[in-house]
């Protein structure tokens, strides 16, 4: 019986998404077919597909990896010294994320096609309930030590939070010379109404 070696499976997966997310930067999602993905990531359809059976479910794992990434910064977040100081590091990460034209162009395209896809839509649903759940827990855990004062509970804050943060991600897309600087000058004022540090 053949085994399978899990570093290997990993790293091979990791290069189709690489190559994937290439194509799609190039054509986008829907112009992109599956030989040009096995083109860019060098191995045949055959090898493709023993990874991700169709083209959404690479969009559904490339949506996860986003996913574990954004928890990998949220539990360093809940692990700092200071909350208030790992909140605004955070908001300021997202800005910053803002500037690159990949993280863009597939924040588009995947956001397309999960209003055309029950697949890719179930796996941006998980991955922005998790990331609500994981700012829910940091603002919580900040007012519990005493080191922020929240003007709405934990829950309303985290969706004021990411209303701002999903409006900046909008700004930049349809504006040909976005200023992240300004956006940030923008985005932790209108925080400063519901989370402000602790006296």
């Amino acid at each position: 019986m053949r085994t399978v070696n899990p570093e290997r499976h990993q790293a091979r997966r990791q290069q189709i998404l690489e190559a994937a997310v290439a194509c799609f930067m190039r054509k986008g999602f829907h112009a992109t077919r599956t030989a040009e993905i096995c083109a860019e990531a060098g191995m045949s359809p055959g090898n493709l597909f023993h990874y991700f059976p169709t083209k959404e479910a690479i969009v559904a794992a490339i949506v996860e990896e986003d996913q574990r990434e954004t928890a990998g910064r949220y539990a360093a977040a809940a692990r700092a010294r200071n909350l208030y100081q790992a909140l605004q590091d955070i908001v300021e990460e997202s800005i910053a994320q803002l500037t690159d034209p990949v993280y863009l162009r597939i924040g588009v395209e995947v956001l397309a096609e999960a209003v055309r896809n029950p697949l890719v839509f179930a796996s941006v649903a998980d991955s922005e309930a998790g990331r609500k759940a994981a700012l829910v827990h940091l603002l919580g855990a900040a007012v519990e030590r005493g080191q922020a004062r929240l003007a709405l509970p934990p829950a309303q804050a985290a969706d004021w939070i990411l209303l701002l943060l999903d409006g900046a991600f909008g700004r930049a897309m349809v504006e040909e010379r976005f200023d992240a600087a300004a956006c940030r000058t923008l985005v932790l004022g209108a925080l400063a109404a519901v989370v402000v540090p602790a006296a």
